[in-house]
């Protein structure tokens, strides 16, 4: 099966690479920015006759849309280039497997909730709340998916981090092992996603939509949530973090968000419910501490 990977050059895209040599499909990496050393096909995804041609000449059969515009506090004054990335580029790829019946692997957030109090994880069927332009137009993004009809698997993920590029467990490993004191905010909760266990959990649904071969459409076909299992504050995430890395000099507190002034309100419980990733697709999701030992242990991190 012949698969195409947006945004490869990102930390779900890179996990995506490494995942592809496990498995007998053949994969094209994607991208508007060459990386010296990496394969990869440069691919504007707001382009609908580059989308199209690029699905057509190489018979591709699945995207994993791994692209999206994710700075959250710039989106906010970046608002139409943030709606072009995510808004209108998934509705793009997705007209495009449209055409050749695929199947359109979608990556959303957490962050399409947050505008209502909740305290129990949050389900794919409940309504999206965004507080801001990020979260808005991911979710229009879904929804323009939606709307196209296509197969589609879109997944809602949180908290990404990984070995590649900029996130905040290498934010945090430089702040505790050169700050004395860091304030670090515990009135955010959600779950840590290791982007490796993420690029596992697609390839799942990619080796199941390769078995059922749909002519008539994807059984599977909806929303799904995935991150790590388990709950805790970006206070607790420090606190691991540090630890495990030996860096016992700098004094932690947790503080309340307030202090960290943002243009936007971010989700205060952001828990996101896989029950239904779950059983759909026989996963198994690892604890939040320890994929973060492995990816820890990989950086070469680990004390």
């Amino acid at each position: 099966m012949n698969i195409l990977v947006t945004g490869a050059n990102g930390q779900l895209g890179n996990e995506m690479r490494i995942i592809s040599k496990e498995t007998k499909d053949n994969y094209t990496f994607t991208d508007v920015v060459e990386v010296e050393g990496v394969e990869t096909t440069l691919l504007d995804i707001t382009n609908a006759d580059a989308v199209k041609r690029m699905v057509k000449e190489n018979g591709i059969r699945c995207i994993v849309n791994c692209a999206a515009y994710t700075n959250v506090d710039k989106a906010e004054t970046d608002e139409a280039l943030c709606r072009k990335l995510n808004a209108d580029a998934p509705k793009i790829l997705a007209e495009a497997m449209k055409e050749v019946n695929g199947l359109l692997v979608q990556i959303s957030t957490d962050y399409v909730f947050g505008g209502d109090p909740y305290n129990t994880p949050c389900r794919e069927d409940q309504k999206g709340t965004p507080t801001g332009v990020y979260g808005k137009t991911k979710l229009e993004g879904e929804k323009n998916i939606e709307a196209v009809g296509c197969d589609y698997v879109i997944i809602r993920t949180a908290w990404l981090y990984s070995e590649f590029g900029r996130n905040f467990v290498k934010t945090m490993l430089n702040l505790t092992a050169t700050k004395p004191k860091l304030n670090v905010v515990f009135d955010q909760a959600g779950t840590p996603t290791y982007a490796y266990d993420l690029a596992v959990a697609i390839k799942t649904v990619l080796e199941d939509y390769g078995n059922e071969n749909p002519q008539t459409g994807y059984s599977k076909t909806g929303i799904y949530h995935f991150s790590n299992e388990g709950v805790c504050s970006w206070y607790d995430f420090t606190k691991e973090i540090a630890g495990l890395a030996g860096h016992t000099d700098c004094d932690i507190q947790p503080c309340h968000s307030d202090e960290f002034p943002s243009p936007v309100k971010r989700p205060a419980y952001s828990v996101l419910d896989k029950t239904k990733i779950k059983e759909t697709f026989g996963l198994k999701v690892p604890y939040w501490t320890d994929s973060l030992k492995i990816c820890m242990n990989n950086m070469g991190e680990i004390k």
